[in-house]
């Protein structure tokens, strides 16, 4: 929903400015269209559905996995696809893994979406309808953006959007954001962001060689300058920072390079998410036994370290996989 357009629209009309208030609350409980807000006059429901478009994203596919992920493609009023996943997880989380671009300019050579056309970044209505969508689905209690796109290019769009999940029932310490280093937005981040959201890095590699090698960015803004922001975030939050770390057969996943990954690593700052690499094309994924053992020598050198639940991956939902591929 374009808030500032409804906005518009009802001053336009010579309504009290509460009403836009009515409205955003129905949506954000999960209403499906302007016929539902019983409290709203039918007659202005009726101008609204004429006037303001209950979405700024038209769904054009919609896939469940198994273990019940939802995929949906989206495309913008003016063409731009994206995806965003819902996960559902056994204790009662329902999760919403969002979008702040169309494509990723990045072009991380394990992603999908780097692998795509860029087109745009999304505005705050493109990305509060990918909540809003799921949202009407049933209730939310996590956001992450670690969809499509690097949200810190997107930084002021990413944070207005993520103001209003909390009327959606996300909390902002249940929303966290993704990056893979790029520093203006990240400083501003640090900076400017003083609600409690997460912060998680992109990392994936110990060292500056191969880091570069899987991901460009990283000669333009190395590890050291990344990491120096992000403990600079801890200082200023106390709040620990995320580093996730895709596991890829025999190009990151050996003891030796576990072991520099500790030395990197203030226990006392980050907490590492090893995550099964979900095939693109590009890599093999390191296997159970490889990752068991990595995961070993963080523990042993005192760095907590987790592997992630992988969800959605036989529908192409999982991390790395979203391509804004129409479902076969």
């Amino acid at each position: 929903m374009d808030l500032e357009r409804l906005e518009e629209a009802l001053a336009a009309l010579g309504e009290p400015a509460y009403r836009a208030r009515q409205v955003w609350e129905w949506a954000a409980r999960g209403a499906g269209n302007y016929g539902e807000m019983t409290n709203v006059p039918a007659g202005l429901r009726r101008v609204l559905a004429d006037e303001v478009p209950f979405s700024t994203l038209a769904v054009e596919t919609a896939t469940e996995a198994r273990d019940g992920t939802v995929k949906v493609l989206f495309r913008t009023r003016d063409g731009h696809p994206l995806e965003a996943v819902l996960m559902r997880y056994r204790d009662g989380r329902r999760s919403v893994c969002l979008s702040s671009q169309s494509g990723c300019p990045l072009t991380c050579t394990f992603c999908a979406t780097g692998q795509m056309r860029f087109g745009r970044n999304l505005t705050v209505s493109e990305i509060l309808d990918q909540a809003l969508h799921f949202r009407r689905l049933g209730p939310l209690t996590h956001a992450v953006f670690m969809g499509m796109g690097e949200p810190m290019m997107n930084l002021d769009a990413v944070v207005a959007a993520a103001r209003h999940l909390p009327d959606l029932g996300i909390g902002l310490r249940r929303v966290a954001v993704s990056t893979v280093g790029w520093l203006p937005g990240l400083r501003r981040f640090v900076d400017e962001v003083t609600e409690p959201i997460r912060l998680a890095l992109s990392l994936h590699a110990p060292d500056d060689a191969l880091r570069s090698q899987l991901m460009p960015v990283n000669d333009r803004y190395p590890i050291a300058d990344v990491l120096a922001e992000c403990e600079r975030y801890h200082a200023l939050r106390r709040r620990r920072v995320f580093v996730e770390y895709v596991m890829l057969a025999g190009v990151n996943d050996r003891v030796e390079q576990a072991m520099a990954l500790a030395r990197l690593l203030d226990p006392r700052i980050y907490k590492v998410n090893l995550i099964p690499y979900n095939p693109t094309g590009a890599y093999a994924g390191s296997s159970r036994k490889a990752i068991d053992a990595f995961r070993a020598v963080l523990e042993e050198a005192g760095l907590p370290a987790t592997v992630r639940l992988t969800r959605g991956r036989d529908i192409a939902a999982a991390c790395g996989q979203l391509a804004a591929k129409r479902a076969a």
